[in-house]
């Protein structure tokens, strides 16, 4: 399936390609700066949208359950189109059919968290759903907001992950409860994925959805200048990818909707940033070489859509002396992503003078730190290291956090199970 991709990212197939689903130049990543619209209307357009779909309290559901099964049937359907044609593009070789299957095996092993979560998520009067940020299909962001309705709380503006093909902002649906149920409010950002859209598309997407929340959260409560960004996966590298370019903006003085000092640090869960060294990586384990290259626009745009290497660039180290605090957490077992990939980014944000720090839990997969422990209740080492970094300083905070143990959403045989399937 490898082929070459110096001049386009495309992927030729039989009758169709990649431009039959999108349409769009491929642009270096430092060159992308004008991702939101400096109009008037377009600023007055997105806060009629904000004030139409928030109203402070009573609370209250917004929408009907015939709506409810509507809206989850058009996004199930959305998914479901997308995954189709990407089908179309990967063929069915034996390695795919494998994933699939394992993907299968392993969301029917954990069906019983998800089942909760998802009641949760299409019901609970403090979620709301598909908040419009921008023009795209894709550009629609979920909130989860604290009962709790004193003062403005801290915001977490996560990024899902998806290997830049399957990501959607649901699956931040159990981070956003239980982070919402500590008084911070989450934001899951939705972005277009490939083929709908490439790397510079979900760059794009998610600097967007981040100037939204900047700019609009004090309508639901949240503190502007108290946000943290949060990826996961695909999610890390994507999020890291627009901060970053918004850095780079910002100390040229261009034109920003947001600004980097609005967020207070950088979380970088199970991420990876380097992706010259990543490619071979994930070829082995069946995002093949054609593919990837499609996704982040050709060989040539590798270097820029790698953070890791565009920190090192000297013509930015301006831009470096103003990134946030930057924590990158891995677990040792991840074999879809190692967890040298974080350790390598640290070591080059150190190198430049940047603010960084690398955790490493010890066992643990890429999958254990955002959805096996979580679904476990009880302790969880990333979720209560979170909690104590954003509420640090505000004893108040700290002590409204319930003191009861997280509920377990899943028996314990099943996430065995569901660890040993797992096609991550």
């Amino acid at each position: 399936m490898e082929m070459e991709m110096a001049t386009s990212p495309a992927i030729p197939q039989s009758g169709e390609s990649v431009d039959d689903v999108k349409n769009m130049e491929s642009v270096p990543l430092l060159s992308r700066f004008s991702t939101v619209p400096a109009t008037a209307n377009y600023q007055m357009k997105r806060r009629i949208v904000t004030k139409t779909t928030s109203e402070p309290s009573p609370p209250r559901r917004q929408q009907s359950f015939s709506r409810d099964i509507g809206h989850a049937a058009s996004e199930t359907y959305l998914v479901t189109r997308l995954s189709f044609k990407l089908l179309g593009y990967l063929g069915v070789g034996y390695r795919w059919i494998t994933r699939l299957l394992a993907l299968g095996l392993y969301a029917m092993l954990l069906m019983p968290g998800f089942l909760q979560v998802g009641y949760y998520y299409f019901f609970s009067s403090q979620v709301r759903r598909s908040i419009v940020y921008g023009d795209q299909p894709r550009n629609r962001l979920d909130l989860y907001l604290p009962t709790s309705r004193d003062g403005l709380k801290p915001v977490v503006a996560f990024v899902t992950g998806g290997a830049w093909i399957i990501g959607y902002k649901a699956w931040g649906s159990l981070l956003g409860k239980q982070l919402a149920e500590r008084d911070i409010i989450v934001a899951c950002i939705d972005y277009r994925n490939f083929p709908q859209g490439t790397i510079g598309d979900m760059v794009e997407d998610v600097s967007q959805g981040i100037s939204f929340i900047c700019n609009n959260i004090v309508d639901y409560g949240g503190d502007p200048n108290r946000i943290y960004l949060m990826g996961q996966s695909a999610g890390a590298h994507i999020a890291a990818c627009a901060l970053l370019e918004q850095t780079i903006k910002e100390s040229r003085r261009k034109s920003i909707s947001w600004s980097v000092s609005q967020i207070k640090a950088y979380f970088g869960v199970s991420g990876g940033y380097n992706l010259p060294n990543l490619v071979d990586h994930f070829h082995g384990r069946g995002l093949y070489r054609s593919i990837f290259l499609s996704i982040m626009e050709g060989e040539q745009s590798l270097h820029q859509f790698s953070p890791e290497l565009v920190v090192q660039d000297l013509s930015i180290r301006n831009a470096v002396s103003i990134l946030p605090r930057i924590i990158l957490l891995h677990g040792t077992s991840d074999y879809s992503i190692p967890s040298d990939a974080s350790k390598s980014f640290v070591d080059a944000l150190h190198r430049v003078g940047a603010p960084a720090e690398l955790i490493l839990y010890s066992g643990k997969t890429h999958t254990d730190l955002f959805l096996q422990d979580p679904l476990r209740g009880g302790k969880d080492e990333l979720f209560d290291y979170l909690v104590a970094f954003i509420h640090d300083g505000d004893k108040e905070a700290l002590a409204k956090a319930p003191p009861r143990s997280r509920r377990r959403l899943v028996p314990e045989i099943l996430l065995v199970l569901a660890r040993r399937v797992s096609p991550f």
